[in-house]
């Protein structure tokens, strides 16, 4: 029986991914790990000139090219709304401009977007909710 005080737990397994941006914009990196063994499945940066939201984006690409790849029927799990609001609509709404600093970013995200529009995926992306669950699991431990 569940009491008013128990914790939902976050479905497992999952991918879990998490980007850390220094700055805003700034040096960015991402990654993804199987969120109950913290095992690291892709990393990527650092990039310069880059903002969080974008990691954020790259990054849930990421996951689901690697779960659909190894044909995965995991949840995959962010903490940012953003991110999922931008893969949903299958476009990067950033307002940063591309400079030759960040073009290799701004090349990630149209092939990020080419590749949303070209896929299907079944995976449920989740929020990671950070209030219940602690920090998600590909959390680079900065703050």
């Amino acid at each position: 029986m569940m009491t008013q005080n128990a914790k939902i737990q976050p479905t497992l397994p999952a991918l879990a991914v998490d980007a850390a941006c220094s700055g805003n914009p700034g040096v960015l990196e991402f990654r993804g790990v199987v969120a109950d063994t913290g095992t690291e499945v892709f990393r990527r940066g650092p990039y310069m000139q880059g903002t969080n939201n974008i990691g954020e984006f790259l990054a849930l690409i990421l996951g689901l090219a690697y779960l659909k790849k190894y044909h995965l029927p995991w949840t995959l799990y962010t903490d940012s709304v953003t991110a999922i609001a931008w893969v949903r609509a299958k476009h990067c709404k950033t307002k940063l401009e591309c400079t030759p600093e960040n073009q290799e970013l701004f090349r990630m995200i149209r092939a990020g977007e080419q590749w949303l529009r070209d896929n299907t995926w079944t995976t449920p992306i989740c929020k990671w909710e950070t209030t219940l669950w602690g920090e998600i699991p590909a959390d680079f431990g900065r703050k």
